[in-house]
């Protein structure tokens, strides 16, 4: 038996509880697992608050991120006693996931943890941290130097936002956060953010072309803040976009694009190759600061992952929430 955060909805009652489950329950996979640490990403609140249709089989282990020990494997890259991480994948969604004791997982599905990083460190980066590195790299790709101007990264105190704007600084980008939290300034400051601006500035109906600033953008929100984003790139400017958090729509014209030459470069860290992920976590390895990451990190446990879920879908929740399983 192994203890769970099971989601499930009986003649549309909806529930999220700490259940105990045999492990004969467990659907197929070819690794077995000890799972360490989970994390709360913005689609684990979705699920675990019931606020959005993430969960599409029931019933449903809450968890799309985990990092642990493997307990037997028949794949060939994996052995008992390695150590892994999982982001994404649909666990979570449409297969059990990893805020659990126990769970079995697809080995072509795992990345190997760097060993720059404990597992309670690989999940206060989790899919958050790992999104964000796939934006800095896509900025990087797309030709985004430091010295080229500012760099924006809205969303500024979330997980993928705090993370983006500590990866970025430390590679020498000038960053501009932006945040409908002033309280929160000093924080972001502390990441390495070089100036704080007000997220209400973005957020309303803008014209399709603005006064140009921004060199590059990692962006959480979409709607019109991604709108006004794109308006306000420079000339060959780059944005990385990741997040619906505002919302889904995109109200924007072609204009920044077929006069200004802006890239707008969507990110998908769920079903990203397995190549593109580890080459995210070796650059995680390299570039994160590790003192950094700590300052970002509330660790709960299990039983307290329900409340959690849903201060982070309040607002609530200043950087990364660290489950301890």
């Amino acid at each position: 038996m192994f203890n769970a955060l099971l989601l499930q909805k009986t003649d549309g009652q909806f529930s999220a509880s700490i259940t105990s489950l045999d492990e004969s329950s467990l659907p197929p996979g070819d690794v077995q697992v000890r799972v360490d640490y989970s994390t709360l990403n913005f689609k684990d609140g979705l699920a675990i608050a019931n606020k959005g249709p993430v969960v599409r089989a029931w019933p449903m282990v809450a968890g799309i991120d985990g990092a642990g020990t493997v307990l037997s494997s028949s794949h060939p890259d994996w052995k008992e006693g390695d150590h892994f991480i999982h982001n994404g994948w649909s666990l979570g969604e449409t297969r059990w996931g990893l805020m659990a004791e126990r769970a079995s997982l697809e080995g072509r599905q795992l990345v190997k943890l760097p060993e720059a990083f404990t597992p309670r460190q690989a999940m206060a980066i989790g899919t958050a941290g790992y999104t964000a590195m796939l934006c800095v790299m896509a900025l990087e790709e797309r030709g985004l130097q430091p010295g080229q101007g500012e760099v924006l990264v809205t969303g500024a105190t979330g997980g993928v936002g705090s993370t983006a704007i500590a990866l970025l600084s430390r590679l020498g980008y000038t960053v501009v956060a932006a945040t409908g939290k002033a309280s929160e300034e000093a924080y972001l400051k502390a990441l390495g953010a070089a100036s704080v601006i007000d997220r209400a500035s973005l957020g309303a109906a803008g014209k399709p072309l603005q006064k140009e600033r921004w060199a590059g953008a990692v962006d959480t929100l979409g709607s019109h803040t991604l709108a006004n984003v794109c308006a306000q790139m420079q000339y060959g400017g780059v944005v990385a976009a990741c997040g619906l958090a505002q919302g889904a729509d995109l109200p924007t014209t072609v204009m920044p694009f077929i006069l200004r030459g802006v890239t707008l470069a969507g990110i998908d860290s769920v079903m990203a190759p397995l190549p593109k992920r580890q080459q995210a976590w070796a650059r995680l390895a390299r570039d994160l600061d590790a003192a950094k990451l700590e300052s970002m990190v509330t660790e709960v446990s299990l039983a307290q992952a329900p409340e959690w879920a849903q201060a982070l879908m309040d607002g609530r929740v200043r950087g990364r929430v660290v489950v301890k399983i």
